[in-house]
């Protein structure tokens, strides 16, 4: 999923595609896809909406993003040092500006094969192991499985007793509420349920998959973080620059 418009974001999303914002100098869809190839899924399917120019300018551009290249003017003439490619097949399909996210998901049925697929949205980094999210969804017999996780709290809880202070807990995770990290696995039976560009997957979509008993959850306790802000976006680029980020297999 790639086409919001990544409001909460605007000082970045003003001027790309919020899939296209930058971790370590790569785009947020690179990393995602890293996530996913490093797991030997490297077949992908972009729903492209805002700005979605952009990102087939980066696929079709790849070639020259990823290699070191002498350039001679003079006759027009290129040589090659080095490159660096991915084994993957990148199917970019512009499912509109406006479209919800079901509609953007039934406007790309045709391409997809009848079985079941992985859907994520561009904008959450996890280590979600994939085949355990697929052999859940599978054993289930549900027609939906959501990767589903226990946020950290965003500040620190203090231990107070008869009004005073006994200590310090630094950002718990909550006790009970879970919450979608974004990472699906769908049966392509599930697009006969989305009527139109105004289906919205998760208001209308899920809750219907939910009340018929066909949406199977699987429990992630590692790591996940989602870029709505730009606070969310430093937190990425400082846990990348320490060398070992935690979403990377490889």
């Amino acid at each position: 999923m790639a086409g919001g418009l990544g409001t909460r974001l605007a000082e970045e999303t003003s001027i790309r595609p919020k899939p296209m914002v930058e971790i370590g100098g790569k785009p947020m869809l690179w990393h995602i896809m890293k996530i996913y190839a490093d797991q030997g899924v490297t077949e992908f399917i972009v729903c492209l909406g805002y700005k979605g120019f952009q990102i087939k300018e980066y696929f079709s551009n790849y070639f020259l993003h990823t290699s070191d290249i002498s350039f001679n003017l003079s006759n027009n003439s290129v040589e090659i040092h080095s490159t660096s490619s991915e084994d993957w097949k990148v199917t970019l399909i512009d499912t509109g500006d406006l479209t919800q996210t079901g509609g953007r998901l039934k406007r790309i049925k045709k391409y997809l094969p009848e079985g079941d697929f992985y859907m994520t949205y561009g904008d959450g980094l996890a280590d979600v192991n994939l085949a355990d999210l697929k052999n859940s969804h599978v054993s289930s017999g549900a027609m939906a499985t959501v990767t589903v996780v226990q946020p950290k709290g965003r500040f620190g809880v203090i231990d107070l007793e008869e009004g005073r202070i006994r200590g310090f807990q630094e950002k718990p995770k909550e006790n009970s509420a879970h919450v979608s990290a974004g990472y699906f696995v769908i049966s392509t039976a599930c697009l006969d349920l989305i009527e139109d560009d105004h289906t919205s997957w998760e208001e209308l979509t899920l809750p219907r998959l939910a009340s018929n008993n066909q949406l199977n959850a699987y429990f992630h306790s590692g790591f996940w973080q989602p870029m709505d802000t730009l606070r969310d976006k430093n937190l990425l680029e400082s846990l990348w620059n320490d060398g070992k980020p935690p979403w990377k297999k490889k």
